[in-house]
């Protein structure tokens, strides 16, 4: 059979759409293989992020923090005053105490009581110890609720024989403690009970640094070296590693939070007070930075603590002091 042209021309169109389809499957899928060898889809975001390791050995925060916890107020309380002959001064302590030993502060002297430098004389102490007594009296305190205390960093200091000798002759008892004792009673005032199963205490004192934590019922503590050890010589990597060494042996169910007292924490706290709040959470120690050689040997001691602990969270109480656990432990 002859096909006629428009046959031919119909029979050839149909063969070029053919062809044309199967050209254009071909490069399809050539160009889905080039594309599967050559690019890599992203991840999708996953809202599981690894968190930032801690800096290296320190887990203390960088950001100011709140520790919310609000102690029980004594009812029926009486007040008690007690002063402190410390390593530099006076501290001298005012508060209302109950029988169950709830306590509040009335007033305080901290950390920048009275130097030694300006008792020259036995009558500048005399002046200055009755400046002390008479305050106490017109608040309200009981001359029988007046105590004296000599930390056991004072002890070392010659002055403090001195302006014990003094206080006798005005009628006044005056209390040696122990560096052991010091770091009990600080537990006592510092470390509310219903975190004594799971925390330790820190005193960065002059003269010395005193730990001490709960164990079984027990009282442990330690005595370190105190934020003047540069007066002894002593240089800061020697000191940083007697206090890490010495600190380790808090035990790790201890260490949910370190309650810190003593004159450079003061100096740190004070930094980023928010108002009158009693407890501030103290900052990573690298972020102060050191006014004075005592601050630099204070945060030294610091980053001890925090290195050998790991601890994250460390607690400044404006309120408490080792001598207003001395007035907790008084038989009333």
């Amino acid at each position: 059979m002859k096909l006629r042209p428009a046959g031919i021309f119909l029979i050839l169109a149909i063969i070029a759409t053919l062809a044309y389809f199967a050209f254009k499957n071909s490069g399809s899928t050539v160009a889905s293989d080039s594309s599967d060898t050559s690019y890599t889809a992203p991840e999708p975001p996953t809202s599981q992020t690894r968190s930032p390791e801690p800096a290296t050995g320190n887990t203390a925060s960088d950001e100011t923090r709140d520790f919310n916890y609000t102690p029980e107020k004594p009812q029926n309380g009486t007040l008690n005053g007690v002063v402190e002959l410390g390593a530099t001064g006076f501290n001298s302590f005012v508060i209302n105490m109950d029988r169950e030993k709830r306590w509040e502060i009335v007033s305080k002297d901290f950390g920048e009581s009275l130097a030694y430098e300006g008792l020259a004389t036995t009558d500048d102490i005399r002046a200055g110890l009755k400046k002390y007594i008479s305050g106490m009296l017109d608040k309200g305190v009981a001359k029988n609720n007046i105590h004296f205390v000599i930390s056991s960093g004072a002890q070392k200091e010659p002055k403090t024989k001195i302006i014990s000798n003094e206080l006798k002759k005005m009628g006044y008892v005056v209390n040696n403690v122990t560096a052991e004792q010091e770091a009990n009673l600080a537990l006592r005032a510092t470390v509310p009970p219903s975190f004594a199963d799971n925390s330790f205490m820190v005193d960065i004192g002059s003269g010395n640094t005193k730990v001490s934590w709960e164990d079984n019922g027990s009282l442990r503590s330690l005595e370190l070296p105190g934020a003047k050890y540069f007066q002894n010589n002593q240089t800061d990597q020697d000191v940083y590693n007697q206090v890490k060494q010495g600190v380790s042996k808090v035990p790790e169910g201890k260490r949910n939070v370190g309650f810190i007292i003593g004159g450079v924490p003061f100096t740190l706290a004070k930094q980023h007070r928010k108002g009158d709040e009693r407890y501030t959470v103290l900052k990573n120690p690298q972020s102060y930075k050191p006014e004075d050689k005592k601050m630099e040997a204070g945060l030294n001691i610091y980053k001890a603590i925090a290195d050998a602990t790991q601890t994250d969270t460390f607690v400044f109480d404006w309120d408490a002091n080792f001598t207003i656990g001395f007035l907790l432990e008084l038989k009333k």
